[in-house]
């Protein structure tokens, strides 16, 4: 594995825990480092790291809070 790839991976916990509970994807990033794109996509999926996700999350604690205050009146 190169190891500017290894670097990219050790510079985020979820990388290294992703890696660890999908261990195919050693033998991918060392035969083609460009897959790293597709790993990180990946990762961010699983982990529910992308924006979209953040979005939802953010406008799904603003709905509980609303209804909270709304029971309390």
């Amino acid at each position: 594995m190169l190891l500017e790839t290894q670097f990219r991976l050790k510079s985020n916990p979820n990388y290294i825990k992703y890696l660890r509970e999908n261990s195919y994807w050693y033998k991918t990033l060392t035969r083609n480092p460009s897959s790293i794109k597709e790993f990180i996509e990946e990762v961010n999926i699983r982990y529910k790291m992308r924006r979209i996700d953040k979005i939802t999350n953010t406008l799904n604690m603003v709905e509980t809070i609303q209804n909270i205050l709304s029971t309390l009146k």
